[in-house]
């Protein structure tokens, strides 16, 4: 009987450690996605801003949504300062990863000054043949400042 515990309890803990093991990587993985698509975006390369992109890709915003090439002419518009990230909360379902947070930063539309508040914004992520694809992205910043 004792063996029989010994070896549930050896089990028990493999299994405990290999879903650590998974939150793990998967928490790092979602990070280094989500933290090089803020960086493509501040570094203004238009050729790597339209690597990022799934063919399925969709953003929601204040103004309604765009597909990627529309978020691609968006962005041209935009000055993005440095930013910084928290809450981060990442989860996955098969090959998708969605990242949920909050960023800071000062950006400039068309010439004017938005909001500098803390902002939600939600990026998804689908591993694709090509590497991971951003699908979705909703940013919640107001648009008037």
């Amino acid at each position: 009987m004792r063996k029989l515990v010994t070896i549930l309890g050896v089990i028990l803990v493999t299994l405990f450690a290999g879903q650590a093991a998974h939150a793990q990587d998967l928490t790092v993985t979602g990070e280094r996605l989500l933290r090089n698509f803020w960086s493509t975006l501040k570094s203004d390369d238009p050729a790597a801003e339209a690597k990022l992109y799934g063919t399925g890709f969709q953003s929601v915003h204040q103004d309604g949504a765009r597909d990627a090439e529309q978020t691609l002419k968006f962005i041209r518009n935009i000055e993005l300062d440095d930013y910084q990230l928290s809450k981060i909360k990442i989860t996955e379902e098969g090959p998708v990863i969605v990242t949920t947070y909050f960023v800071t930063t000062a950006e400039t539309l068309g010439g004017k000054r938005l909001s500098s508040r803390k902002s939600a914004r939600m990026t998804v992520f689908l591993k694709t043949d090509q590497g991971w694809k951003i699908i979705a992205h909703a940013n919640l910043t107001p648009l008037n400042p």
